[in-house]
């Protein structure tokens, strides 16, 4: 598997994860990417750059015009990853959620103190 460093970096950016949701829709040109956004083309031909370094997109040449899709393959590797960390963090909150069900059994259950009749 490759590193996953250029790939995660790449998501850290807001602008960045953005084109790529808009990416899963269906390839798009630079152009049609910029539309929604309010910087200039120069600035999203860099971050689709920075995309495509991370493995994350790629350019796909039809006549003059030069649409990007996404690669799965690299998205299905940080899933991969991400995978490993979703079955731990599941595992955590099920035992939390097993001690405050305990905790709240206690706290339903009647006291000792409270038993007694004067």
């Amino acid at each position: 598997m490759p590193p996953l460093d250029l790939p995660f970096a790449a998501l850290a950016d807001p602008t960045r994860r953005a084109i790529l949701a808009r990416l899963a829709e269906g390839e798009a040109t630079v152009q049609d990417l910029a539309r929604p956004f309010a910087i200039s083309q120069p600035a999203i031909s860099r971050h689709l750059k920075v995309l495509e370094e991370a493995g994350l997109i790629e350019t796909r040449i039809q006549g003059t015009a030069r649409p990007r899709r996404l690669k799965p393959d690299t998205m299905a590797q940080l899933w991969d990853w991400l995978g490993q960390y979703r079955a731990l963090w599941e595992a955590q909150f099920q035992r939390l959620d097993d001690l405050l069900d305990s905790l709240d059994d206690q706290a339903a259950a009647p006291s000792p103190d409270t038993e007694r009749k004067p």
